[in-house]
C-alpha cells in the first residue's frame, strides 16, 4: 500500500493501522527524517520513498507494485485559486501515475458537506480533487468526513483552546450549524476496512459518527469534559470567515492560513445523507461524548500519536553561505555526561519553557501571533524528546543526533532566517562541552534593524538558557 501524506495527522496514524492489519506499507515523503519519530517507520514491512506528489519520478517509484494508493494530500496553508488549481493538478498526476503502475484502487479522504452552490472554497476544492482522481481508469473510493475529533487534530485543538480560554464567546452564526463529527478511530477503521470490501470500489461514502449536533453544543460538551463552567455564546451576523480565522489565529495555536478554510467550511451543514458506509463497513461508532473524552484524556496523558502541526515543511540546510551572518555563540564545560546535557537541551520549549526569561519568550510569541506567525501556542508533541520535523513552539526541529546535536529553525515571522543549534561533546573526567549557537541571516534593512534591536536581550535569553541547561544537566546527573 502506498500512503501519501504519511507525515500528516491522518496518514501518520493510518500507516500503523495498515501494518497491524497485515499490509506492507510504502510512504512517500519529501524528507524521510520527518518519519523518524514514528515507531512504525522502522518496522520490516515499511518502505520510505523520498519525493512528493509533484515529482513524477518519485511518484512512479512509490506506486510501483502497489495494490492501492491512499491520497491524503491537502493544501491547507493557502487560500485562493492557485491552491485549488495546484491541488487539482497534483491529483490528476497521481491518478495517471496510478493507472500506469497498475494500481487497483485509490482511496481518498475528502470533506463532507452539502453539494451544489454555496460550498466553501476549501470544500469545493475537495470536490475538484475527487473529480481529478477519477480521471484515470483506477477505481476510486472516496470517504467524505465531517469534523474529525481526536487528540491533536486541528478541529479539536481549535475547539479546545476556544473553550479553555474564552468563558464568553462572540461567535459567527455558524455556531448553530449542524454537524456530524466523527472520532478519528472510526475514520481510520473505514480507511483500512474499505480495502477488503470490493463493493466500496468506485463509490463515494459519507462517514460520520452517531450524533448530529450544533457547534454550540460541542462547545458546551467539551467545557463539561474539561471541568469548566458553561460557556456563554453570543452569535452575531457580522463575523466573516476571514475575521473568524484571524480571531482563531490569535486565541489558538492554529495558523490563520489553516483556520480560514476550516472556518469557511463550518458555514456548510455537514450531515451524512446515507448510512451506506456503516452498512458496508460495520463498526461501533463512538459518540461525540466518547470521542471528546478520549481526545481530552489522550492530550492530558501526553499520548498524542500525531498532531495537526506535524506536516509542516522540513527545510534542508539553511543557505547561510554568503551575505551577512550574525551569530550568538556560547560554549563551556558542563560537569555532566553528554546524555544528561542532551536530555536537558531536549526539554527546551513547550510547557517547560526556555530556562530563563520566559516572560520575554512569551512576549515574543505574542508579538509573533499578532503579525500572523505561530507564536508559542503550538507547544510540543512530547515533553522530553524531540524528533526531526517536530513543531516546537515557533521552531521546527530539522536535525537530531542523540546525544550530540539538535538544530532548530525559526518559523516565527522574521525579516530574515534564524536557527538555534546545540552541540554536545564528550570532555575529560566524564564532563561535557556544550556549544549553543544562535544564527540570523538578515533580509534587507529591516533584518539588520531587527538584529541590532534584539541584541541587548541576548545576554538575558541566550545566556540564561545556556546556564539553565547547565544547571538542569548537573542536577540530573547528581540525582543518579
Amino acid at each position: 500500500m502506498l500512503v501519501t501524506g504519511a507525515t500528516g495527522y491522518i496518514g501518520g496514524r493510518l500507516a500503523r493501522r495498515l501494518l497491524e492489519a497485515g499490509y506492507r506499507v510504502r510512504c512517500l515523503a519529501r524528507d524521510r527524517r520527518k518519519l523518524a519519530s514514528r515507531p512504525w517507520s522502522t518496522e520490516a514491512g515499511v518502505e520510505i520513498v523520498e519525493g512528493d506528489v509533484g515529482d513524477a519520478a518519485a511518484l512512479e517509484r512509490a506506486l510501483a507494485g502497489c495494490f492501492a494508493g491512499f491520497y491524503l494530500v491537502h493544501s491547507m496553508g493557502v487560500v485562493g485559486r492557485s491552491f485549488a488549481a495546484q491541488d487539482r493538478e497534483l491529483a490528476e498526476r497521481f491518478a495517471a501515475a496510478a493507472e500506469r503502475a497498475g494500481v487497483e484502487r485509490i482511496v481518498y479522504l475528502g470533506g463532507l458537506g452539502e453539494t451544489g452552490e454555496g460550498l466553501s472554497e476549501h470544500l469545493a476544492s475537495r470536490r475538484e480533487v475527487e473529480a481529478a482522481l477519477k480521471t484515470s481508469r483506477v477505481p476510486v473510493t472516496v470517504l467524505r468526513a465531517a469534523m474529525i475529533i481526536g487528540a491533536g487534530s486541528a478541529s479539536f485543538e481549535i475547539l479546545r483552546y476556544l473553550v479553555e480560554r474564552l468563558p464568553v464567546m462572540v461567535t459567527p452564526r455558524w455556531v448553530r450549524t449542524e454537524s456530524q463529527p466523527i472520532d478519528v478511530r472510526n475514520v481510520l477503521h473505514y480507511l483500512v476496512a474499505c480495502l477488503a470490501e470490493p463493493r466500496t470500489a468506485s463509490r463515494t461514502l459519507e462517514i460520520g459518527g452517531p450524533d448530529v449536533v450544533r457547534y454550540e453544543l460541542l462547545i458546551q460538551l467539551l467545557a463539561r469534559r474539561l471541568g469548566l463552567p458553561r460557556r456563554r455564546i453570543v452569535p452575531v451576523p457580522v463575523l466573516t470567515p476571514r475575521l473568524s480565522s484571524l480571531w482563531i489565529h490569535l486565541v489558538t495555536p492554529i495558523d490563520s492560513s489553516i483556520a480560514r478554510p476550516l472556518a469557511e467550511g463550518l458555514r456548510n451543514r455537514v450531515v451524512c445523507a446515507s448510512d451506506e458506509a456503516q452498512r458496508l463497513l460495520p463498526q461501533k461508532l463512538h459518540s461525540v461524548k466518547a470521542a471528546l473524552r478520549d481526545a481530552v484524556e489522550s492530550t492530558r496523558a501526553g499520548r498524542v500519536e500525531t498532531d495537526w502541526s506535524d506536516a509542516g515543511v522540513l527545510p534542508g540546510d539553511p543557505a547561510w553561505a554568503g551575505g551577512t551572518l550574525f551569530e550568538d555563540r556560547r560554549a563551556d564545560t558542563v560537569a555532566a555526561s553528554p546524555q544528561a546535557v542532551f536530555d536537558a537541551v531536549c526539554r527546551v520549549g513547550g510547557g517547560h519553557g526556555y530556562y530563563a526569561a520566559d516572560w520575554l519568550w512569551r512576549l515574543r510569541g505574542a508579538m509573533d501571533r499578532l503579525v500572523g506567525g505561530p507564536g508559542l501556542r503550538r507547544g510540543r508533541r512530547e515533553p522530553e524528546r524531540v524528533y526531526p520535523g517536530d513543531a516546537l513552539d515557533f521552531w521546527r526541529v530539522i536535525r537530531v543526533r542523540e546525544p550530540e546535536h539538535l538544530e532548530l529553525v525559526a518559523e516565527m515571522r522574521l525579516p530574515g532566517e534564524a536557527s538555534l543549534r546545540f552541540d554536545v561533546e564528550r570532555a575529560a573526567d566524564g564532563a561535557s562541552r556544550l556549544v549553543q549557537t544562535a544564527r540570523f541571516r538578515p533580509r534587507g534593512l529591516a533584518g539588520l534593524l531587527y538584529w541590532y534591536a534584539v541584541v541587548p536581550l541576548h545576554g538575558i535569553v541566550f545566556r540564561g538558557m545556556f546556564e539553565g541547561i547547565r544547571r538542569a544537566a548537573v542536577a540530573a546527573e547528581g540525582a543518579h
